[in-house]
């Protein structure tokens, strides 16, 4: 007898499953694709516009109404007056038309020629609007009894008003002077080092910090879970709260901390911790590494726990040293979840916008890249050049993330 070949390809019942796995994979799929692909595509697309803030929304015609006079009794007259104009300076207008419900009690004595009133409705065609249009629209009006008597006002029902123009976000127009000005001078490469030492630093040390953490609390003692407990306080607490007590504890004239060092003799004046540089870049370092090693901890804390204590009871026996117990045993397990936590803190710390910008306002030499996407965004309106710095950004961080993972499958290849 000869032994049957295994079928070779995809069998029917694997098809349907593999069609059930992506029909139920397709929701996630969408919503990544709304949350994530779609902003980061349209970043893309703003970062080769030349558009401003105020460009982001379409040219549009404004109106404001209002009755000049205060007529009392019925045959008086007034203004009906219409305050129009072109919210946009830069982009004209076309085909601007308004209207407009009167209310019951009031006729326009002389209308304007390009209005006309049908059934008590005012219908007005403007034509095109230059950039900056702006008009007053005053018309006489007549009131009889029943307006006076019902107590109404032109601004019962508002005017209507609209016209036809285009947003620069959606034209053909490109340009690559958004990055031309990233790149324009030193600016850029002081703010990338700046960037760099605060992620590189505040990475390894949140890290080193961690695994400290972890190995106190990796023994039972009394406490042990008082103590988890408030290592865990500056990750969970409200950044704008930590922020402001660094702030407040290290004020050159209020804060603690001068006091007590001025107190001691080991200064002469104030420093201004978060004011002089580079000591402001260095306290935003320690800030940041006293607020995130807690996610370190528990995830290095609870690795060091999985481990089999036998290994460590053999070292013991052998005559190994506490630091070569560690050395040894310890980092080669650890290994794999420090790497992990290298990646995402890496990632979120060079992304990290809040924290700086509460402690210092990314002045006295911390200002790093997502600080200077904002200031480039709103603090000077430019949108176009924040979101080329955004895509710089992301381009460092693909970059990062490319190399991290050759150099790890290299590293597990050995």
């Amino acid at each position: 007898m000869t032994a049957s070949s295994p079928p070779v390809g995809t069998g029917p019942l694997q098809k349907r499953e593999t069609r059930l796995a992506w029909g139920l994979l397709s929701p996630t799929l969408i919503s990544v694709a709304l949350v994530i692909v779609l902003p980061l595509l349209a970043i893309f697309w703003i970062s080769v516009k030349p558009i401003e803030l105020a460009d982001l929304r379409a040219p549009a015609p404004d109106v404001y109404e209002r009755l000049k006079g205060n007529p009392k009794a019925a045959g008086d007259t007034a203004v009906l007056e219409y305050r129009l104009k072109n919210a946009s300076q830069k982009k004209p207008v076309a085909n601007v038309q308004m209207s407009d419900q009167l209310p019951d009690g009031l006729t326009i004595a002389e209308i304007d020629p390009r209005c006309a009133v049908t059934d008590k409705r005012l219908t007005c065609d403007f034509g095109d609007w230059k950039p900056g249009h702006r008009e007053r629209l005053q018309m006489t009006v007549v009131v009889d009894q029943g307006f006076i008597s019902s107590g109404a006002t032109v601004r019962d029902t508002e005017a209507e008003i609209s016209g036809d123009a285009s947003s620069d976000l959606f034209n053909t127009e490109f340009t690559i002077k958004n990055f031309t000005r990233v790149f324009d001078g030193d600016e850029f490469f002081d703010v990338l080092g700046v960037t760099l030492f605060y992620t590189v630093f505040g990475t390894i040390g949140a890290l080193a910090v961690g695994m400290l953490a972890a190995l106190i609390l990796n023994k039972d003692f009394t406490g042990q879970g008082v103590l988890r407990g408030l290592f865990l306080f500056p990750y969970v607490a409200p950044v704008i709260a930590v922020a402001f007590t660094w702030v407040t504890l290290f004020d050159p004239f209020s804060g603690s901390a001068n006091a007590l060092l001025l107190q001691m003799g080991a200064i002469d004046q104030p420093i201004n911790f978060f004011g002089e540089r580079p000591l402001a870049l260095v306290m935003v370092t320690v800030f940041e590494i006293w607020r995130y090693f807690p996610l370190s901890f528990l995830f290095i804390l609870a690795r060091m726990q999985s481990i089999d204590s036998d290994m460590y009871e053999a070292a013991e026996m052998d005559g190994a040293s506490p630091f070569q117990k560690f050395w040894y045993l310890s980092v080669p397990q650890l290994m794999g979840i420090l790497s992990v936590l290298f990646l995402l803190r890496f990632i979120w710390t060079f992304n990290k916008f809040d924290d700086i910008f509460l402690l210092t306002g990314g002045n006295a030499g911390t200002r790093t890249l997502t600080v200077n996407v904002y200031e480039q965004a709103f603090a000077l309106s430019n949108i176009g050049a924040g979101s080329a710095v955004a895509v710089v950004i992301f381009c460092c961080l693909l970059l990062f993330s490319v190399f991290f993972f050759k150099f790890m499958s290299r590293e597990e290849g050995l």
